[in-house]
C-alpha cells in the first residue's frame, strides 16, 4: 500500500459522533508509553500526524484520521492512563468500550505491546477482554530496536505462550520498530487485504 494522503479528521468522546461508518476502520490502542503515536506516524509516513509526547497519557479522545481518503485510522487513549484520577479512568474505559463494541465499521483493533518487557498483566487482561467482546484484533509488538533481536523474540514468544493458556487460536502479530520502519509494509498489507474484504462484504 502506498500512502498518498493522511489527514486528521475529528476528535470526540462519543462513538455516536464519529464519522459516518462508510469506510473500513482500524483502531490503535496500548498502554501508556508503548509508542502508539510514533507507530501511527510511521504507518502514515507523516511524523506530525499523531502527537507524540514524553508524557504518557496525552491521548484522551477518540481521534480519527483518514488515509488515502479510503480508510479510517483511529488513535484511542491508552489503557495505562498514566497519572489520572479514578473518575477520569472510568470515563475513558466507558468511552473506549462503547466505541469498540458499537462502532459498526471497525474492522480490526491493533493492540500495541512493548516488546522490551516480559508479559504484563494489563496487556493480557485487555486482550482477553477483547476476546470476550468478540472484537477482531491483532498484536503489534513495538520498540524492537530497543533490545537485541534475541530478547525481543523471547518476550514475544513469552506473551504468545501466556495467551495459549486461554486461547485455542492465537491472533496474528507483527513486530515493529519505528526507527527502522520494521513491520510497516506487513501491517499496511494486512490493512489492504482487509479493506478489500470490507468492500466485498459491503
Amino acid at each position: 500500500m502506498v500512502i498518498k494522503s493522511a489527514e486528521y479528521l475529528i476528535s470526540n468522546e462519543n462513538y455516536e459522533k464519529c464519522p459516518k461508518p462508510n469506510l473500513p476502520e482500524y483502531a490503535f490502542i496500548g498502554r501508556s508509553n508503548v509508542g502508539k503515536s510514533s507507530l501511527i506516524n510511521m504507518l502514515a509516513n507523516n511524523e506530525k500526524l499523531a502527537k507524540t509526547s514524553a508524557t504518557p497519557g496525552k491521548t484522551t479522545l477518540i481521534n480519527h484520521f483518514v488515509i488515502n481518503k479510503d480508510w479510517y485510522l483511529v488513535d484511542l487513549p491508552g489503557y495505562g492512563y498514566a497519572k489520572r484520577s479514578m473518575a477520569q479512568r472510568k470515563t475513558w474505559e466507558k468511552m473506549i468500550e462503547h466505541y469498540l463494541r458499537k462502532r459498526e465499521n471497525l474492522v480490526n483493533v491493533f493492540v500495541l505491546v512493548d516488546s522490551r518487557h516480559t508479559p504484563q498483566a494489563i496487556d493480557l487482561e485487555f486482550v482477553n477482554q477483547l476476546g470476550e467482546w468478540q472484537i477482531p484484533f491483532t498484536l503489534v509488538f513495538t520498540k524492537a530496536d530497543k533490545t537485541t533481536q534475541a530478547e525481543t523474540s523471547k518476550n514475544v514468544k513469552a506473551f504468545l505462550n501466556r495467551l495459549r493458556e486461554n486461547w485455542e487460536f492465537l491472533p496474528q502479530h507483527f513486530v515493529t520498530s519505528t526507527v527502522k520502519k520494521m513491520g510497516r509494509d506487513a501491517i499496511l498489507g494486512f490493512i489492504d487485504e482487509n479493506n478489500a474484504m470490507f468492500r466485498t462484504i459491503a
